[in-house]
C-alpha cells in the first residue's frame, strides 16, 4: 500500500510516490495506491471514529472500516509526504488518527497489524548540510517508527528523509537566520532532482533488502 499525502498530483511528493510504487511493483508486489486528497479523505476526527476506551470492538464509520480493510490486505505500507513543521501533514496525521484506531491498530495483546512493515518517505525543503536536519531525522524516527509503527505492532519501520526537495535552497546559519537561495534552473535543477530520485530509490531498495534478510 502506497499512501500519498499531497494535494497536487504534479507535486514532487506525488512523483516520488509513483516512482516508489513502480520499484515495489518491479520487486513483485501488487500495489494499492491510496491518494488521500484524490479520494477525498477527511482527516478530521468525528464522533463515529472517536475511540471508546471501554469498547475496543466499537464499529467505526464505513469510510474508516474500508481503509482498515485496505491496510489489513497489505504486507507493506509506504507513506510518501512533505515534511511540515518537522512532522506529517494534517491529512496523513488525520488518516492515522481515524483509521489506525483503538481496537484495530492498538489496544489488543496481539495487534492486528503485527508483522507488517512500514516505510516513511518524507520530503523536506532543508538542504542536506543544514544543522536542523539531524534533529528532524531523529524527531521523525521517534514519532513515526517508535510512536506509531512499533506501537501498532509493525515488525520493521524505516524513515527516509529526502532533503533538498525545494527549488530554492534554504538553511539556517550559525546565528539561526533562515537563508533562502536563488531558485536552481537548467542542468543544476535536473541534477538536483535526479539525485533526489536516486536517494528515494535507495531508501526503497534498502527497505526491500532488509525485508529479505528478516523474512
Amino acid at each position: 500500500m502506497v499512501v500519498v499525502a499531497h494535494h497536487r498530483t504534479d507535486s514532487l511528493t506525488a512523483h516520488t510516490a509513483r516512482r516508489a510504487a513502480a520499484r515495489l511493483e518491479a520487486a513483485g508486489y501488487r500495489i494499492d495506491v491510496l491518494d488521500l486528497h484524490a479520494e477525498g479523505f477527511d482527516p478530521r476526527m468525528n464522533v463515529s471514529d472517536q475511540p471508546d476506551w471501554g469498547d475496543r470492538e466499537k464499529a467505526y464509520s464505513d469510510e474508516t472500516h474500508a481503509h482498515m480493510r485496505r491496510i489489513l490486505a497489505a504486507d507493506v505500507v509506504v507513506a510518501v509526504f512533505p515534511v511540515y513543521w518537522q512532522h506529517l501533514p494534517a491529512i496523513l496525521k488525520g488518516w492515522i488518527d481515524r483509521v489506525w484506531n483503538y481496537g484495530f491498530a492498538y489496544g489488543r495483546s496481539k495487534p492486528r497489524l503485527a508483522g507488517k512493515r512500514m516505510l516513511w518517505l518524507g520530503l523536506a525543503g532543508a538542504t542536506a548540510a543544514d544543522p536542523v536536519v539531524e534533529g528532524m531525522r531523529t524527531l521523525l524516527e521517534t514519532n513515526l517508527s517508535e510512536g506509531i509503527a512499533y506501537y501498532c505492532g509493525f515488525s520493521h519501520s524505516t524513515v527516509g528523509l529526502l532533503t533538498d526537495a525545494e527549488e530554492r535552497p534554504q538553511r539556517f546559519d550559525e546565528d539561526g537566520t533562515l537563508l533562502i537561495g536563488d531558485a536552481v534552473a537548467g542542468p543544476e535543477r535536473d541534477s538536483q532532482y535526479a539525485d533526489l530520485d536516486r536517494r528515494a530509490g535507495e531508501f526503497v531498495e534498502r527497505f526491500l533488502a532488509a525485508e529479505l534478510v528478516t523474512a
